[in-house]
């Protein structure tokens, strides 16, 4: 008999996160939120254990439910181990096998932007639409696609990793159109574009993530990696760019310019019937407002119907998608 509580976790890299939804109506029954044991895969393990046996506790459930974990990277079909993750003391590890053997619960593991796609598509700013891509912007740039409101994650458990792909349209410069750059500002080309941790250069992540939003404002202001390093981070931009300074603004224009484009390369092969933007850059207004015009000139096709859409659970969209994951169970 299906349970009428669902539990979800959210395995950051800082934080652990466990809700208790009802399944019939979403309502959120408990939630809370334990610091991850860094580096300590055990630890983690229990920790994830501990946190959803409060969760039930909180939300009047006596027995052991089964657990949907939302976590950075996917399980390998091809080896069962735990790949991709930034959490890099999970990688090469069976962390579905080792938990369920360690506590006896069964668990279903999906990609932390799957799991935003599932929550949106099934009660959030997607609701009903059939066909959802999900976008992370923040420290990462992540990806998710969920269809009928369950997770698609491809052959390879990879389905939906934009940021891992080359930025389109890449530009031997790395200015906005129309834009006149601060005289000191050290131009950024896109092409071959920054190294990215993957191994590669000019990954989407690498460009319009936090910490490319950084790197753009600080060549603009003519720092050098070291002065880059100590003084710069997005939020100095944002702020920046509110109170007028030239050169953020120009670093806004540019992350638009980008944001444009690379959203234009999921529509163009998706087409889906919303795209939903999740993480903490997904909350200014000055990056992600009114995305149609950025988007639509890099359009195969002669409008832009997708709409483009903030999570309407916010932070809590992913631990709520994970508990989604034992919704048909």
């Amino acid at each position: 008999m299906q349970s009428r509580v669902l539990v979800g976790i959210d395995l950051g890299g800082t934080k652990i996160a466990a809700v208790a939804i009802e399944r019939a109506t979403g309502r959120t029954l408990a939630h809370l939120r334990m610091p991850t044991p860094r580096g300590d895969y055990d630890a983690t393990i229990r920790t994830i254990d501990e946190i959803a046996a409060r969760a039930e506790q909180a939300a009047g459930v006596t027995e052991r439910l089964p657990l949907g974990i939302g976590m950075p990277g996917a399980i390998s079909p091809k080896t069962g181990l735990v790949k991709n993750a930034n959490s890099t003391w999970l990688n090469g590890r069976p962390l579905d096998r080792d938990f369920t053997a360690r506590t006896g619960r069964a668990v279903r593991l999906a990609n932390d932007a799957n799991c935003l796609a599932v929550s949106e598509a099934v009660d959030g700013a997607a609701a009903g639409a059939r066909l959802v891509f999900a976008a992370i912007l923040g420290t990462g740039i992540g990806g998710g696609i969920a269809i009928d409101g369950r997770v698609h994650d491809g052959a390879d458990a990879i389905a939906g990793e934009w940021g891992h792909t080359p930025m389109p349209w890449a530009q031997p410069w790395s200015r906005a159109p129309g834009e006149t750059p601060p005289p000191q500002a050290a131009d950024l080309p896109e092409l071959p574009g920054p190294a990215c941790y993957c191994g590669r250069t000019g990954c989407i992540e690498t460009l319009l993530s936090g910490p490319g939003l950084a790197r753009d404002g600080a060549r603009l202001r003519g720092l050098d990696d070291d002065a880059a390093a100590l003084e710069h981070s997005a939020e100095a931009v944002l702020a920046a760019e509110r109170a007028g300074a030239p050169w953020a603004l120009a670093a806004v224009a540019r992350w638009r310019h980008r944001f444009g484009r690379a959203l234009a390369m999921i529509v163009n092969i998706l087409d889906p019937d919303v795209i939903v933007l999740g993480g903490g850059l997904s909350q200014v207004p000055a990056l992600v407002a009114d995305p149609g015009p950025l988007v639509a000139p890099w359009l195969f096709s002669d409008r832009m119907r997708t709409p483009v859409r903030i999570a309407r659970h916010g932070d809590d969209s992913g631990v709520r998608g994970a508990a989604r994951l034992w919704d048909s169970a």
